[in-house]
């Protein structure tokens, strides 16, 4: 695969796709919509809370913790759906018709939380669901193009520009909505609608400048020979040991990383003394936005530092970053620490993301079967972030505290750490490659 010809435009058409869908996890998971969901699922009398508590089928949960096992749940699916999915992908050879369909799914549903509404919650936590479902299966076919599009050693830089133009783009939106929300009282939901139509339409863009890999003659779809094709990578991992060593660690740390992104506004929100409500909305936007541009230059800072000291150096150095920011967070009590928390999270945030991904596919061997083997890594993702957001909401339904949820992130990147020190130096992960 490194003897062929690359693409500049398809390079970047494929880094677009970044631009286009991380306005889900930016408006939706992180900012915008958390705090529309806690302000109509929360009792208030004269400006204090009477209570966080909501029914969902008939049980009484805290609104977090409903949220931290609706996004478990999430990526339960996600985790079934991916290795099947991607295996019959490769095996028909069409991930874009795929990956097409997951962000059209994802759009659309994130249009219909418009409709978002507290007395129907079952059936608008329906809708959260399936535009998670749609954001994180589409990633499972949009990595997959990774090394197909680029040679090994372009992959550290090209995947921090797909990240960097993820947190520009999705800022751009993030501040337009606000702009409409805090200035001309555009009620909230508008821009759940103005997310779904940003996705869809610059994702279309970006997908007609990547090419399919055609190897062979193109085969009907049979769910059996997914399974059998998964099956095959599966014994092939057995016998890689660094790729093997290195998804342990990943899915370990992914428990953590993952979490912080989903749960930190909700932390903020309830841990955080704020001295009103609004100041309480505004500060955890500028928290947001100060994650998102820090980590622009995050990714590529990191990006730069793998290629001075190697994949597996640069990513224990940002692992040994999330251990100490985590511990630093259990004494974070006012918006002055939160900023500096957040500032220091972006930092890192999109490097261990956008560093994660292309040290896999540095170690992946040479293979066109790209979408399995990246199902593999993205199920290792998603059953991590199972773990992690369940822990975490676990801790707090039994502890009342979410600070308390913070322990388990502790072990989790530590964990990670000691996980990823095992993982063999190969030739893909040094400096030069």
């Amino acid at each position: 695969m490194e003897n062929k010809t690359y693409s500049q435009k398809e390079q970047r058409a494929w880094a677009m796709y970044d631009w286009a869908n991380s306005v889900y996890p930016l408006v939706i998971t992180t900012a915008i919509f958390p705090i529309f969901y806690e302000a109509v699922s929360t009792t208030k009398v004269d400006g204090l809370v009477v209570s966080d508590m909501v029914n969902f089928f008939g049980y009484e949960l805290k609104n977090t913790v409903l949220i931290s096992y609706v996004s478990a749940f999430i990526f339960v699916i996600v985790s079934l759906l991916s290795p099947l999915l991607s295996g019959i992908a490769d095996y028909a050879h069409n991930k874009k018709a795929f990956l097409k369909g997951f962000y059209i799914l994802g759009g659309l549903s994130c249009v219909g939380l418009y409709f978002f509404d507290i007395d129907r919650l079952e059936i608008s936590m329906l809708i959260y669901v399936l535009a998670g479902i749609g954001f994180w299966a589409s990633i499972v076919f949009y990595n997959g193009f990774l090394p197909e599009i680029a040679p090994a050693k372009d992959h550290d830089k090209l995947s921090a520009k797909g990240y960097a133009l993820g947190y520009l783009g999705s800022s751009i939106l993030l501040i337009a909505c606000l702009t409409a929300i805090m200035v001309f009282d555009v009620p909230a939901k508008y821009a759940f609608v103005a997310t779904g139509i940003w996705w869809i339409a610059f994702a279309t863009k970006s997908h007609k400048g990547i090419r399919e890999v055609k190897t062979g003659e193109r085969r009907k779809i049979d769910v059996y020979k997914g399974f059998k094709e998964l099956r095959t990578v599966f014994k092939q991992l057995k016998e890689q040991v660094a790729l093997k060593r290195y998804l342990r660690a990943f899915f370990v740390f992914s428990m953590g990383v993952q979490t912080v992104m989903l749960m930190a506004v909700y932390f903020g929100s309830k841990e955080i003394a704020w001295p009103s409500d609004d100041a309480k909305t505004s500060g955890l936007i500028i928290s947001v936005l100060i994650i998102q541009f820090i980590a622009i230059g995050g990714a590529y800072l990191i990006a730069k530092l793998s290629d001075k000291l190697g994949n597996k150096n640069a990513l224990a150095i940002v692992l040994l970053a999330w251990c100490v920011l985590c511990v630093s967070a259990l004494w974070v009590t006012t918006p002055l620490h939160f900023y500096i928390i957040a500032g220091f999270v972006g930092l890192v945030m999109g490097g261990v993301q956008s560093l994660s991904r292309s040290t896999y596919s540095k170690l992946l061997p040479e293979t066109t079967d790209t979408a399995s083997y990246f199902s593999f890594y993205d199920v290792a993702e998603k059953v991590g972030i199972v773990i992690g957001t369940f822990a975490y909401g676990s801790i707090e339904q039994f502890t009342g505290s979410m600070r308390n949820s913070i322990f388990a992130l502790i072990v989790f990147f530590i964990l990670g750490l000691v996980l990823l020190m095992r993982v063999p130096k190969t030739e893909a992960l040094h400096k030069s490659a």
